[in-house]
C-alpha cells in the first residue's frame, strides 16, 4: 500500500493541519478599531451649547473635573448634560452634596439671557449648600479694535 494512509500518517508531501491560531489578522483588526475609537473618541464628547460672555479674567485652576450648571439661551437649566427643570434644581444639587461632591460648581451662562435668570440660578445653587460658585466665561479677543 504505497502512498495510503496507514495508521492515520498522512501522505508524504502533504502539510499536516496547524491546530494554532494564527493572531496576525487579530492583533491587525484591534489595531484598526484602536486608531477608530482614537479618532472618534473626541467626537464623542458633548455640551451643550452655549455663546459664553467674553471676559479678561483669569481661568480657575481646578483638580478634576468640575460640576456645571449651564443656562442655554432658551432658558434651559442643565446639570452637566442633563436637562433639569428650575423646581428640581435644589433637591438635585442637594443629593450630589450628600454623594460627597463639595467642590466648586461652575455656571455656565448664555450671553443672550438676562442677568437676573443666572443670578436666580445662582440663588438656588447657594440655598443647596454650594458655597463655591464660578462663572464660566470665554477669554476676551483683544485686538485693539475697541
Amino acid at each position: 500500500m504505497v502512498g495510503s494512509v496507514a495508521g492515520g500518517r498522512h501522505k508524504p508531501g502533504r502539510t499536516k493541519l496547524m491546530a494554532e491560531i494564527n493572531v496576525t489578522p487579530m492583533v491587525d483588526v484591534m489595531l484598526v478599531l484602536l486608531i477608530v475609537f482614537m479618532v472618534a473618541a473626541p467626537l464623542l464628547v458633548s455640551g451643550v451649547a452655549v455663546d459664553l460672555p467674553e471676559t479678561a479674567a483669569a481661568p480657575i485652576q481646578e483638580a478634576g473635573e468640575p460640576l456645571t450648571v449651564t443656562i442655554a439661551e432658551d432658558g434651559t437649566i442643565y446639570v452637566q448634560d442633563t436637562p433639569i427643570e428650575y423646581e428640581n434644581l435644589v433637591s438635585h444639587l442637594e443629593a450630589i452634596a450628600t454623594a460627597g461632591y463639595d467642590q466648586r460648581i461652575l455656571i455656565r451662562g448664555d450671553k443672550d439671557r438676562a442677568y437676573g435668570d443666572v443670578v436666580r440660578i445662582m440663588g438656588r445653587i447657594n440655598a443647596a449648600g454650594f458655597r463655591q460658585i464660578g462663572l464660566v466665561t470665554n477669554p476676551e479677543l483683544l485686538d485693539g479694535a475697541n
